[in-house]
């Protein structure tokens, strides 16, 4: 099964935006852009939101037979181990293998000396085309880089072959994620994860690697754009020289997780495709949530209530809610607006702390960090919040659209 250049990741906590998200692909494909659509939902938001992993197959299914859609879409088992793998196994067609937590442990001796023999004729300096500088690669780097990536590349293996086998035939895309690790790889790194994977015959069409800078969830990238740019570049010209030199497929591809809302890099990322004839895969998961908020507060009335109501219970409850999610945001408490004043907020105002609009004066970070974690809040109001969506379905649905064209698919693609 072989995934298209260009790819999207679009969750959906409360699964009724699948349309309108779709209705976004449907607009780049007008625009000349062949996009993949992967609807993609984590156990843990299963958990928190009370769905199922069918339920996610359910909704991509209905909106592809609803607007007629011609094109390639899958359902993502998102950030599985072995441990929950079983759940997603009929649902799903695309797997993203969540290593992280493996990076670090040594694997047995035997394993380490074979992945050492087989590397050796790297060691000293390497020449990798596009990257300006040869990458020195010593005996003690490739020791310390097989103690510590090879038993998580060697976990993934495992994942992949027990999919393969549950399977029984029926073809899926692969993903192997690294990216929620406290440092980046570094393209030396990088070349032998990869070359782990190919002695592991893992057939990885996606790899998420971990860049510098902060990717917190739902808001722009902080960090330095022009160490990020380095970085992918490099990446780019690693996987490149992998597939050659490797038994990796063709199509191998790069990855960026909670890449939603990551204005300031999207510009490096489509040059960068562009100038390496490279494909991408760009996860957006949490911001349609975030605009079905934007489109209850918009719609004013009862829709504007409930956005009140969750962000009123969203602050008090931060460290119940933002525990979860502590490395990947970075919320000034005291900065928060308070509840007396987000009480008295209108329409408009609520929109524009929420919506992601740089210009916009009253534009909060704080705020939808807040409210990107507090989705359980509304979870919880059941099918009070679900009731909301279905009476606001337009406008919640435009917003969710034009979020994921304007913001997201026009800059990265377009």
């Amino acid at each position: 099964m072989q995934i298209a250049k260009y790819s999207l990741g679009t969750g959906d906590r409360f699964g009724l935006q699948g349309k309108a998200q779709l209705a976004a692909i449907e607009k780049a494909r007008r625009r000349g852009v062949e996009l993949s659509i992967v609807w993609n939902k984590s156990h843990r938001e299963h958990c928190i939101v009370g769905s199922s992993p069918q339920d996610v197959r359910n909704e991509a299914d209905k909106a592809v037979k609803d607007l007629n859609y011609q094109g390639q879409y899958f359902v993502d088992a998102d950030h599985i181990g072995i441990d929950n793998v079983d759940l997603f196994m009929d649902s799903s067609d695309f797997f993203t293998l969540d290593v992280a937590d493996f990076i670090g442990r040594k694997s047995d001796k035997k394993s380490l000396t074979a992945f050492l023999e087989k590397q050796s004729r790297f060691i000293g300096k390497l020449t990798i085309p596009g990257i300006n500088r040869p990458l020195e690669v010593s005996k003690e780097e490739l020791q310390s880089i097989a103690e510590k990536y090879l038993y998580a590349v060697q976990e993934a293996g495992k994942i992949y072959r027990y999919i393969k086998e549950k399977r029984n035939g029926e073809d899926f895309v692969t993903e192997v994620s690294m990216d929620e690790t406290a440092k980046p790889q570094s393209p030396v790194e990088m070349l032998f994860i990869l070359a782990a994977l190919a002695d592991e015959k893992i057939p990885a069409q996606t790899i998420a690697p971990k860049f510098s800078g902060r990717f917190n969830k739902g808001v722009d990238y902080i960090g330095d754009v022009n160490q990020f740019h380095q970085e992918f570049d490099e990446d780019l010209c690693i996987i490149q020289f992998a597939v050659e030199h490797f038994d990796l497929p063709s199509d191998l591809k790069l990855s960026v997780h909670s890449g939603s809302d990551k204005f300031s890099i999207y510009g490096s990322i489509r040059e960068l495709i562009r100038r390496h004839d490279a494909g991408i895969h760009v996860k957006t998961a949490g911001t349609t949530w975030l605009e079905e908020l934007i489109g209850l507060a918009e719609a004013g009335g009862k829709g504007l209530e409930i956005a009140k109501q969750i962000y009123i219970s969203s602050y008090g409850r931060f460290d119940e809610l933002c525990a979860p999610y502590v490395s990947v945001i970075d919320i000034d408490r005291n900065a928060l607006p308070t509840v007396a004043e987000v009480t008295n907020w209108t329409s408009l105002q609520f929109v524009d702390a929420l919506r992601h609009d740089q210009d916009c004066p009253e534009y909060d970070v704080n705020l939808r960090q807040l409210l990107h974690v507090g989705y359980k809040v509304a979870a919880e109001m059941g099918q009070t919040y679900m009731d909301a969506l279905y009476e606001n379905e337009d406008i919640v649905a435009k917003n969710v659209t034009e979020n994921l064209f304007d913001r997201h698919i026009k800059p990265l693609f377009l």
